[in-house]
């Protein structure tokens, strides 16, 4: 199974960008996308990759389930 976290963009320089979530901010490969991103955008990250763009209000939606799991995972 694979797990892509929604990250914004904060910055962009080329193919690379820095994108955040939960405060923690990440260097990324846009290579795989074909579409123009920038600051604010939302995308799908998988092992330094973003893998697809995805609206803000999906983002926050995975962003809450992600929690949610994490949370039950910790009261187990």
């Amino acid at each position: 199974m694979c797990i892509g976290i929604p990250m914004q963009i904060v910055t962009r320089e080329g193919q690379e960008a820095v994108a955040e979530t939960g405060g923690v901010r990440r260097r990324l490969s846009l290579a795989l996308l074909d579409e123009p991103l920038g600051p604010g955008d939302w995308v799908l990250v998988h092992v330094g990759y973003a893998i697809a763009r995805v609206e803000e209000e999906e983002a926050r939606e995975t962003l809450d389930l992600l929690r949610a799991v994490a949370e039950a995972a910790d009261r187990a």
